[in-house]
């Protein structure tokens, strides 16, 4: 288990390190990206407690905030990069479509906030990073989108109005006098793991015309994977137990062995799709209940046979006995698990599908808890509960949650939440590779 992951001390190509924020940060995808690329995160925003408990121990080199709505471009420190996953639940297609306007895709604009106020300041960040579902897209027949691009265009210049198309591209580029924003839908199966999971990564150079080049032209898309790869590697290497290697081309959904058969479960309707060689894409609706995670197939031993009829309509099993026969069943016999068991995909193996090293949720209880530390907690659970209008939580419940170790709940949802590793790598690496160029230039 690695205990921490700081930046490494070094440069990887050359040049001074960047500073990297993150908004609505979740998993630490954006943070640990920044790690993998070069570029060294300070400071992250979120309000769900697990996630921050992860990254918390993860990542303690970093300044945690809470809701975003409480903070002041002005008064944190200035980055170079801000990163956000503002939620998207209202505008993926699997959800009610409340859209741009809806509660949680609303706190876009106080991302977009909190970028003009450091601006004001600072004159950074230079660049942004905003991920979310594709379905952000067609979100209010795409005028969702066009919202998008012209807040973040106005970050430069209050004046541009972006019309809409009668349907938006998964690519295009936005070019002004001194300040560009690019888009484009990446699916992380085509960035070494076995998950389709398409997203848009829209970048934004407030000064300058590179956004098309780091997620379009050679030199931020193919031509720079070398340098991507050279790049997990030496992160690797700085990690006590080579955090490059799990997710990264390894076999990924083998948490308990064996050969594997993945279906794709609707659990809304009973149907399940597959064989899959390809994982479904993770949401936020992974361990809610209803059985609505992937199944695994699993070859399994003749001495642990389990029965299951439609007597309970398939969705109980019984241990080495079967339920009563029935004249009917020459139509829907019993099912036997004799060559295979049937098992939801694990946290763990949800963990290596977004691309994360195993041990990224290890370690996290603390047997001894001290008062400070309850106090501190139980503002984070105060300040979570009064925003889902939630009941508090008392200080003994606190107490006990650091003392325990997590749920598997909770990782599904922070997984299902997340970013997909490889691609956060991709797109701040095109980012890296960008400013060194245009400093050797320079010289």
């Amino acid at each position: 288990m690695n205990p921490g992951i700081r930046p490494p001390a070094g440069r990887f190509f050359g040049g001074d390190i960047m500073k990297l924020g993150s908004l609505f940060d979740g998993s630490g995808g954006f943070p640990l990206g920044g790690i993998i690329a070069g570029i060294t995160p300070v400071w992250s925003s979120e309000i769900e407690p697990f996630p921050i408990r992860v990254t918390e121990k993860r990542l303690p080199q970093m300044k945690h905030y809470g809701d975003v709505s409480k903070l002041s471009g002005e008064n944190i420190e200035p980055v170079d990069v801000i990163t956000f996953g503002s939620p998207c639940q209202d505008m993926s297609v699997a959800g009610k479509r409340a859209g741009l306007d809806g509660a949680r895709s609303g706190l876009f604009s106080q991302a977009v906030r909190i970028i003009k106020e450091m601006r004001a300041k600072y004159q950074k960040p230079r660049f942004i990073v905003w991920e979310n579902v594709r379905g952000a897209l067609s979100s209010a027949g795409g005028d969702d989108f066009r919202r998008v691009l012209e807040e973040i265009c106005n970050v430069k210049k209050s004046d541009v109005s972006v019309p809409k198309p009668e349907k938006w591209n998964s690519g295009g580029l936005i070019m002004g006098d001194d300040f560009s924003v690019a888009w484009r839908v990446l699916d992380a199966q085509y960035w070494g793991v076995p998950q389709r999971r398409k997203r848009i990564y829209l970048v934004a150079d407030f000064d300058g015309d590179s956004a098309g080049k780091i997620l379009f032209e050679s030199e931020g898309v193919s031509g720079h994977f070398e340098k991507m790869q050279a790049a997990r590697k030496d992160f690797a290497r700085t990690t006590q137990n080579g955090a490059g290697e799990t997710g990264w081309g390894k076999e990924v959904l083998n948490d308990q062995g064996g050969m594997l058969v993945l279906f794709d479960n609707h659990s809304q309707d009973s149907r399940y799709n597959g064989p899959l060689k390809l994982s479904p894409s993770l949401n936020t609706q992974l361990g809610t209940g209803g059985n609505n995670a992937p199944l695994v197939c699993v070859p399994t031993s003749a001495d642990n046979l389990y029965l299951m009829s439609k007597s309970y309509h398939f969705t109980h099993a019984t241990p080495d006995q079967a339920d009563a026969l029935v004249a009917t069943d020459y139509k829907s016999p019993p099912v036997v698990n004799a060559d295979w068991r049937v098992r939801m995909i694990t946290p763990l193996e949800c963990a290596r599908l977004q691309g994360f090293p195993d041990w990224w949720t290890d370690g996290l209880t603390d047997e001894n808890p001290s008062d400070e530390e309850v106090r501190k907690w139980q503002g984070i659970f105060d300040e979570w509960c009064d925003i889902n209008g939630k009941k508090r939580k008392t200080a003994s419940q606190v107490r006990k949650w650091i003392m325990t170790d997590p749920t598997d709940a909770a990782k599904y949802k922070m997984w299902g939440n997340g970013v997909a590793l490889p691609c956060v790598v991709f797109v701040l690496c095109g980012i890296v590779a960008i400013t060194e160029n245009e400093k050797n230039i320079t010289k």
